[in-house]
């Protein structure tokens, strides 16, 4: 016994040391984490909130997404219904890994965010996405963001909005007949977003590149290996592997789809702008004739000079913001509009009856028209502010203030919540959308609460306010006032339910959100009836 004691006694107290240096360590983090959450609260005066592990944007947040013990990007959309309840301005501060955030839903605050230059700025974690292929409007700051502006500038103008116009009703006219449309008059659509993500695809491929794409010939990579609708699908639903995973590690099979995907789109882009510039290089004797969105952009960067020139990364940069934004948000849009007209029969022969009383049968929408058709815009916006495409609007404290926040609900008045430099705030833009101090029923859709207000009026904030709103705002009404008219004149739409299932059903199953880069809606399964001429209905 003494000898087994002997031989065992120093792998034993080996065993107990190194116990007590696990342990150790453990308190040490637990001490040194609690102390940090306490500076951490103490830094937004403790501003009420939420409590977490990791930061909501962080990679393990983005990736985990929201449950029960941590909160994600999705949270937003998740828990739009209680998080708010009691205050409009919140924080969530990690414990273990991550730095304050605070989220508002209050419009004052928003404008504190957005109007005051240089106090706060965009937070270069957060323009990663849009950053993956290049500086561009979107995402820059300052005098750079003004010379970004100056060179798209031009590039939106009234030409190009009636070309938008006049190629989004041909492009119509193309999609019903080569779907084989034209002699039904019952239509089944599985998945509404297969029509409007193409149909988008095309009218951005026509304005914005001047590209001859055809309904039957989506267009391909430099490569022809896959169609631009496929690399941009994959590049944006995986964009956040794009933006977390090491370049190494995108070469492991699994990964080598996304790859490819995202090195022929970027080619694809850095193609097109070698062609524009030889061709208005090369060209001889009177104005370039190409007006596209594109063509413009190029020529009004190549009339630039020195410091004033954008880089091609930059340019690149700004092509594939125009993809994306005149693409997938465009497309998820009308998809929604489309959802909620069908379960909404009273709001969509509201809209129809506007519809004939402006354009009637004996002809197709003008251009001319667009202003007329207020209820039109009215049923996107609706749609639009339930299911806000740009769900955040991120910013980053350049310096330490002090900003106004409202008291708890049921109290009035404000008080003021110092924001050390450095911390991240967000304006949750599903929140704005639904927050009972702006709108009336704010669960509801309902288009006539946008009647009589100007289409371009900032009381619409799903395109972002002051001089940092969408630049193409009007591109994205424009196209879908012209397409939603055409629509709806030809089909009633209903949804399309499954066997034993009511509207409700329907509703509770599809209205609901798909949240990534973007927030779009689940997939829409619709039935278009063909409406008789002249019924008005």
């Amino acid at each position: 016994m003494t000898i087994f004691r002997s031989f065992y006694s120093p792998i034993l107290q080996t065993n107990i040391d190194t116990s007590k240096l696990i342990y150790a360590f453990l308190i040490i983090i637990v001490i040194e984490r609690t102390v940090a959450f306490r500076k951490a609260c103490r830094t937004i005066n403790d501003l009420p909130g939420i409590r977490s592990p990791f930061s909501p944007l962080g990679p393990l947040g983005a990736i985990m997404g929201t449950t029960w013990w941590q909160t994600g990007p999705d949270m937003l959309w998740i828990r739009k219904k209680e998080l708010y309840r009691t205050q409009e301005t919140l924080s969530v501060v990690p414990w273990l890994y991550g730095s304050p955030i605070i989220y508002t839903t209050n419009m004052d605050v928003m404008k504190q965010f957005i109007s005051t230059s240089g106090l706060f700025v965009k937070a270069d974690e957060a323009m990663m996405g849009p950053n993956m292929y290049g500086q561009n409007v979107f995402t820059t700051e300052g005098a750079e963001w003004r010379k970004h502006r100056r060179v798209m500038g031009p590039a939106f103008s009234h030409s190009l909005y009636r070309m938008v116009w006049d190629e989004s009703s041909k492009t119509y006219r193309e999609m019903v007949s080569a779907e084989g449309w034209s002699e039904k008059k019952t239509v089944d659509v599985p998945v509404t977003q297969v029509a409007t993500f193409k149909f988008a695809l095309v009218v951005i491929g026509l304005c914005a590149f001047g590209f001859d794409f055809k309904w039957t010939e989506p267009p391909t990579t430099s490569e022809g290996e896959m169609s631009i609708q496929e690399a941009m699908r994959i590049v944006i639903d995986n964009f956040l592997y794009l933006i977390f995973t090491p370049s190494w590690l995108r070469l492991l099979p699994s990964f080598k789809h996304l790859q490819k995907a995202y090195d022929q789109l970027g080619q694809f882009m850095k193609n097109q702008v070698q062609v524009r510039r030889e061709e208005i290089h090369g060209y001889v004797g009177g104005e370039y004739t190409r007006k596209d969105m594109f063509s413009m952009l190029v020529q009004a960067n190549e009339s630039e000079a020195g410091k004033n020139k954008l880089e091609d990364s930059e340019l690149i940069g700004n092509v594939f913001v125009m993809l994306f934004a005149g693409h997938e948000t465009t497309a998820n849009s009308l998809a929604t509009t489309l959802a909620f007209l069908s379960i909404h029969q009273d709001a969509q022969d509201e809209v129809v009856q506007q519809i004939i009383d402006v354009v009637g049968y004996e002809r197709d929408p003008a251009f001319e028209d667009y202003s007329k058709l207020n209820k039109v815009l009215a049923a996107f916006y609706e749609a639009l502010r339930l299911f806000p495409s740009g769900f955040m609007l991120l910013r980053v404290m350049g310096e330490d203030a002090v900003i106004s926040i409202p008291n708890p609900r049921g109290q009035e008045g404000t008080q003021p919540c110092p924001i050390p430099k450095g911390t991240w705030v967000i304006v949750d833009m599903i929140g704005v959308h639904r927050n009972p101090r702006y709108f009336e029923e704010p669960e509801k859709y309902k288009p006539s609460r946008w009647h009589g207000i100007p289409n371009d009026s900032e009381q619409f904030t799903a395109f972002s306010a002051g001089s940092r709103a969408c630049i193409g705002r009007k591109f994205a009404t424009t196209e879908a006032v012209c397409f939603l008219t055409m629509f709806l004149r030809d089909w009633k739409v209903e949804p399309l339910l499954r066997a034993g299932e009511t509207v409700e059903g329907w509703k509770t199953r599809v209205v609901d959100a798909k949240v990534g880069f973007t927030l779009g809606i689940k997939d829409v399964p619709v039935r278009l009836i063909r409406r008789e001429r002249h019924s008005g209905t």
